[in-house]
């Protein structure tokens, strides 16, 4: 027996397990509590089939009964949901990731976290075949408005919250190509959100240009960027896109689903 709501995948070699799976295949794809009755046309088990299996489902709380023949998913789910959820890092789930886009463009690939008003590098990808002379350390920090990381966490913010940004740290610059007036900012800012992803063109360090793009968890929030740095005379536009493709790979692993017709995520 195959339920019409399960996806493609291996089937469990144990019949009951198999239908247990379907029953929650069912009650997933349904927001509101269903009847028995409906739950066993859907999986195609027969009745007291479905009674007996959503039993002692309920013991084990992977189902809650609402009312007397009525059944959504129980809270065990969610606390299971959780352990996952917390056990997911940011780190191990990116490394793959940027070490195959690493192997596709031979530039140093890293990936950052906001830390107040700074990004903070924690991991990177890199071998001397980039001939870059500058690359970030993990553990090293930088401004967010030097940085196209950066950048993608102040286009995040709302406008009162990137103006206290701009009058705590005066936007400092670092080389000619750095960002140091609120206007500029705003402007850059204005820019990434449209594109949704952004660009450090030798505002941090001369001689070296960064593309990057969000990464963000299940819940749509940004919680780190991945970003390729290049010799200035050396980044490839066509990067670009692979740098999007990485970041949203990894968003969709921490459990992230855009929603449709934005540019949102990328």
């Amino acid at each position: 027996m195959r339920s019409p709501a399960n996806i493609d995948r291996e089937q469990p070699t144990i019949q009951v397990i198999e239908r247990i799976f379907a029953i929650l295949d069912v009650l997933a794809a349904h927001s509101e509590p269903m009847p028995l009755k409906t739950i066993s046309e859907r999986t195609g088990l027969h009745p007291s089939t479905t009674h007996r299996i959503l039993n002692d489902m309920a013991i084990g709380h992977l189902i809650d009964r609402c009312e007397p023949g009525i059944y959504q998913l129980g809270m065990r789910l969610l606390e299971l949901g959780n352990l996952v959820k917390a056990r997911l890092s940011v780190r191990d789930v990116a490394l793959g990731p940027m070490r195959e886009l690493h192997r596709l463009t031979h530039q140093p690939v890293n990936l950052s976290m906001r830390q107040g008003d700074e990004i903070v590098y924690i991991e990177r990808t890199y071998s001397e075949r980039s001939g870059m002379q500058v690359v970030r350390t993990v553990g090293g920090h930088a401004p967010l408005h030097l940085t196209s990381v950066g950048k993608l966490f102040l286009a995040s913010d709302d406008a009162l919250r990137v103006k206290a940004y701009a009058l705590r740290t005066g936007l400092v610059g670092h080389t000619r190509n750095s960002i140091t007036s609120a206007a500029q900012l705003e402007g850059e800012l204005a820019r990434v959100r449209q594109l949704g992803y952004a660009r450090d063109n030798e505002e941090l360090e001369l001689g070296v240009r960064c593309m990057a793009a969000g990464i963000y968890d299940d819940g749509g929030h940004l919680v780190a960027g991945l970003s390729l740095s290049a010799p200035a005379d050396r980044l490839q536009e066509d990067w670009l896109e692979k740098v999007i493709d990485t970041a949203a790979s990894i968003s969709g692993a921490l459990g992230y689903r855009p929603k449709h017709g934005g540019a949102a995520g990328r």
